[in-house]
């Protein structure tokens, strides 16, 4: 599986370049919120919630003392509001109760599989959010796997899975190592501008040649809609 992860990481990379990454790695606790109001919605209004939760609380500290549904009308733009102001309030306090203080720091002495293990313990994150965590706070060679990437591969024929979380067990600890931010990122590039839910753009696709999907579309395509902001590396 390496060799096929290492050629699909080529063609993609030659297709959409090497990814923008911010030299100075955003602070875990903020990746792990910001990825919570990514949830079910599209990362410019996820990065509007975020934005709004930095503009009304000084700190985190703040809102983890805040009524619940005082973030979720500070989030409202994402969507989810309840379900996700329960997840951030229940990881600060959650964090705060273990730690005395906020403050992921302790988990960078851990090896991936441990963090994993500790952030999903607490009720509300999931293998996405941790992975996430891995990736762009903590710079491991680790692929977090939403439905973009997880209906890409699938598609592409490197895994049969059922889930997200599948694809994830499937690849990572298989990926060549230090490619894991631009691997993930140019597939979710893929699954907004080309290889879409209905209807994907197949005749633009650069891994047309090798992909498996048997539901090809290979209708003209007169431009591919640019899907350039990613919220988690803009915090």
């Amino acid at each position: 599986m390496k060799d096929k992860i290492k050629k699909i990481n080529q063609l993609l990379v030659k297709h959409f370049g090497i990814p923008y990454r911010p030299k100075r790695l955003p602070n875990s606790i903020d990746t792990l919120i910001a990825t919570i109001l990514s949830q079910n919605t599209n990362d410019k209004n996820s990065y509007q919630a975020y934005l709004n939760l930095k503009k009304k609380f000084k700190s985190w500290e703040e809102l983890a003392d805040a009524p619940r549904n005082k973030i979720e009308q500070t989030i409202r733009v994402a969507g989810l509001g309840k379900q996700k102001s329960t997840s951030i309030k229940n990881f600060l306090t959650t964090l705060k109760k273990k730690n005395n203080k906020l403050n992921l720091s302790y988990i960078m002495k851990m090896n991936d599989k441990d963090i994993l293990n500790e952030l999903t313990s607490i009720n509300g994150i999931g293998v996405k959010t941790a992975s996430c965590v891995l990736l762009f706070s903590l710079d491991r060679n680790i692929c977090p796997v939403d439905t973009h990437v997880h209906r890409t591969l699938n598609r592409i024929g490197l895994v049969k899975t059922k889930t997200p979380d599948k694809t994830f067990e499937k690849i990572n600890g298989k990926l060549p190592e230090g490619i894991a931010h631009q691997f993930h990122t140019n597939l979710i590039k893929l699954g907004r501008e080309i290889c879409k839910p209905a209807k994907p753009l197949c005749s633009v696709c650069p891994l047309l040649i090798d992909c498996k999907f048997k539901g090809k579309n290979l209708d003209k395509v007169n431009n591919v809609r640019n899907e350039s902001f990613l919220l988690l590396d803009s915090l």
